[in-house]
């Protein structure tokens, strides 16, 4: 047994008491899972962004979903028998690199158990459609505007030296093929604080709407 899946089950048995002990609230979950849209979506064939479609994770063995890049560590975890229960979701969701480490997950958990059981409860049942549920923290021309691939390309270089093709064992996620509207939401959440990783936030800070929105078009390009 790998030291990555010895972690997972201590902390699915550790967590499973308290998880199953509180009754999560769906809709305030639906809320709550915007902070997670700009890499997640839940609605039925919704597209993968940075991260899988959430739509009938609970049941899911891990890292499982086709056209959805996983980090080694979550097709090993998923191969080693991990199912997404709502006990083995509360761990990953207090968590994500502790429980999993390898994780390409950036969030750095919910410490809340009410907010991880509510966001449980959401996911748990038939999830409404939340594939724009994020948009409303930018407005909709920035989400409209058009980016120059060309300048996108000429500003991809410090991008590309952490987030390389198809992605980093250390939990750094590719980007080349991203769809427009994930990337421009997740770079808003960074830029205005709604997501917290210093180098994001540093490397945000500096661009333009019209600079996310280039970097935006070069990215959403299938890999040459």
């Amino acid at each position: 047994m790998t030291r990555a899946l010895v972690a997972i089950t201590f902390a699915v048995l550790a967590g499973a008491p308290a998880a199953l002990a509180q009754e999560g609230d769906p809709e305030r979950g639906a809320i709550l899972f915007r902070q997670c849209n700009s890499c997640h979506v839940a609605e039925p064939d919704g597209p993968a962004r940075t991260g899988p479609n959430l739509y009938g994770v609970i049941g899911r063995t891990a890292g499982t979903l086709e056209d959805t890049r996983y980090s080694p560590a979550m097709r090993e975890a998923g191969e080693n028998g991990l199912v997404w229960t709502q006990e083995s979701l509360d761990g990953f969701l207090q968590d994500p690199r502790g429980y999993m480490p390898g994780s390409r997950m950036s969030f750095r958990g919910m410490r809340d158990l009410q907010d991880r059981m509510d966001v449980i409860a959401f996911l748990t049942g038939d999830a409404p459609m939340v594939h724009s549920a994020g948009i409303e923290r930018i407005s909709a021309d920035i989400l409209a505007m058009e980016g120059d691939v060309e300048y996108g390309r000429y500003l991809s270089s410090e991008c590309v030296a952490c987030h390389s093709e198809p992605g980093d064992d250390e939990g750094i996620p590719a980007i080349t093929g991203i769809e427009q509207e994930a990337f421009i939401l997740a770079m808003h959440d960074y830029r205005d604080g709604h997501r917290e990783h210093q180098v994001m936030t540093t490397v945000t800070q500096r661009l333009t709407n019209e600079e996310i929105a280039s970097l935006a078009a070069y990215f959403a390009e299938p890999a040459e």
